[in-house]
């Protein structure tokens, strides 16, 4: 099937530079696009056409009423398209439509993170798992901000396991805080992009942001609070199900990690891969799982990570095809 799609004004921003959105169109919808007399010419499948025909005059109509769009933007909607037959680019414009957190306006990037920030909205409890990069971090602190701004919680509590803290951090130099701040590091680095610095320090003196390791958090019982739990990779079982069971009334926590990435010790099981099987099915909880493919840093990351992924799974495959010593 082929069709024709006349362009209206302002659709050229559809192409991107060097028409590389349109090359992305063409793989995502498994369809040739070509240009002619300012109009647009799909042809593939009739299924493929329609989609890629919808989304072009989706643009165009959202164009002429005063929507604009960043090159990134009609990537991040063309991989949502491309994954999500049912959705419409008019849907996802509405549904990832930009949001107010500090001093910031950010709209999920994903059809991942556009569930992870609606399940953020909708359960007191929520689990972001996936590689890094993919913004299960930045997005948990913008939605705090956010919370705590419009006072749905009076404070924010950022917690993270220090994993080589054990008996190596007493050698460091430094208050105890001196020395956990460097596992801290990157909660501070969201919450200075999502909030001016002097409104961070000045939180962070009152106590309605903390950030701390995960052992400040035991015994006790966090009340009015959006509490997220980063790397919890990390957290060793007794670790995790401490945190869990610290949720107090009007209180909201998000708990984010990447299985791949574990470095607790040998023999140590995950607190998070624990957590996955115990309260997988708990009524009340969300879970929302990342892939490569909602990697928001430089396109070279999700290659990356790919590339370990393949390269993970063939070390498994070459183990279990050897034979046992001694067969």
């Amino acid at each position: 099937m082929k069709t024709s799609v006349q362009l209206g004004k302002g659709v050229e921003r559809l192409f991107g530079k060097f028409d590389e959105n349109l090359k992305l169109m063409e793989r995502s919808f498994d369809v040739s696009v070509s240009l002619a007399d300012e109009a647009l010419e799909i042809e593939g499948s009739e299924t493929n056409v329609k989609r890629a025909e919808r989304m072009v005059e989706d643009y165009a109509d959202l164009v002429e009423h005063g929507a604009r769009f960043e090159t990134a933007d009609v990537q991040s909607f063309l991989r949502i398209l491309s994954e999500d037959p049912s959705a419409t680019l008019k849907g996802l414009a509405e549904a990832g439509r930009s949001r107010a957190f500090g001093k910031k306006s950010i709209a999920p990037k994903s059809l991942n993170q556009q569930r992870y920030v609606d399940a953020i909205e909708r359960h007191d409890m929520v689990f972001g798992i996936g590689p890094s990069g993919t913004g299960k971090t930045y997005l948990a602190v913008a939605m705090a901000v956010d919370a705590l701004l419009t006072k749905e919680v009076s404070r924010i509590i950022l917690a993270r396991p220090a994993v080589e803290a054990g008996e190596r951090l007493g050698f460091l130099p430094g208050t105890l805080q001196e020395k956990v701040n460097p596992y801290l590091r990157p909660l501070y680095d969201a919450l200075y992009d999502v909030l001016d610095p002097d409104r961070v320090e000045r939180f962070v003196e009152k106590s309605i942001i903390e950030i701390a390791p995960i052992a400040f958090m035991r015994g006790r019982t966090l009340n009015d609070a959006f509490v997220i739990l980063d790397e919890a990779q990390n957290t060793t079982s007794e670790q995790m199900k401490m945190f869990l069971t610290r949720l107090g009334f009007n209180s909201k926590a998000v708990i984010t990690g990447d299985v791949t990435q574990v470095d607790l010790p040998s023999g140590r099981r995950s607190g998070l891969m624990e957590a996955v099987d115990v309260v997988g099915r708990v009524e009340g909880i969300s879970f929302v799982y990342f892939t490569e493919r909602d990697v928001v840093r430089h396109s070279l990351v999700q290659r990356i990570i790919r590339a370990y992924e393949v390269y993970e799974s063939a070390k498994l495959e070459n183990r279990a095809s050897k034979p046992e010593n001694g067969s």
